[in-house]
């Protein structure tokens, strides 16, 4: 097992908490579908961002992050697809009825295709990846040991502390909207706010680039 100094550990989680309190694609996604679905959702949707980023924690481990920045094409398939899939849940989103409209309840069925959806969200975003492999070895020291377990231990650390923010907000949208969602009208806001942030994170992930 790696040996960490302190002072690295201290520094590596200032810098993991800063970046995960920016305000970013999976933190908007969390929003929206807590917005959407309620708190449960909220935090389904966070859980399921984490599991996507443990696949890039791996990936840029095992060095297989690599191929995307070394793979234009490669990048820009999977930057499409992301794209694509973000606009279909957006236009889900807008025709989807209110919760307050027809009652309906979030059902284990809901939760795991929520949590999917965050995991396939987060997976589609090459950016994630490429960030990895850019922030991780500043915090790397080959003589502590095993460059591999050293990525896991601080992608997982990372990890740990973005599900934290992303679940606080998640539920907070979703304890507000469900707040917000007795009145019928506010209700199909909400619906088209969450639509909007779906579609705004797919023009986004549209218009990026690889630098």
């Amino acid at each position: 097992m790696p040996d960490f100094p302190v002072e690295t550990l201290l520094l590596f989680m200032a810098a993991a908490l800063a970046l995960n309190l920016t305000p970013g694609p999976d933190m908007m996604f969390c929003l929206g579908s807590g917005a959407h679905r309620g708190t449960t959702a909220g935090v389904a949707a966070a859980l399921g961002v984490a599991c996507g980023a443990m696949v890039h924690t791996a990936a840029a481990a095992f060095g297989l992050a690599g191929l995307l920045m070394a793979s234009p094409l490669l990048f820009e398939i999977v930057r499409w697809t992301g794209a694509a899939y973000l606009v279909w849940l957006a236009w889900n989103t807008f025709r989807a009825a209110p919760p307050a409209a027809d009652g309906a309840k979030v059902t284990q069925k809901d939760i795991r295709r929520i949590f999917l959806r965050g995991a396939i969200t987060n997976m589609l975003n090459p950016k994630v990846a490429i960030f990895f492999v850019a922030f991780l070895p500043q915090f790397i020291d080959p003589a502590r040991g095993s460059v591999v377990i050293q990525a896991l231990i601080l992608g997982t650390m990372m990890n740990v502390s973005g599900t934290v923010v992303n679940a606080a907000v998640g539920a907070g949208a979703g304890g507000l909207g469900r707040h917000l969602a007795r009145n019928p009208t506010v209700a199909k806001l909400l619906n088209w706010a969450s639509g909007t942030v779906f579609l705004g994170l797919a023009i986004r992930l549209g218009l990026m680039g690889r630098a």
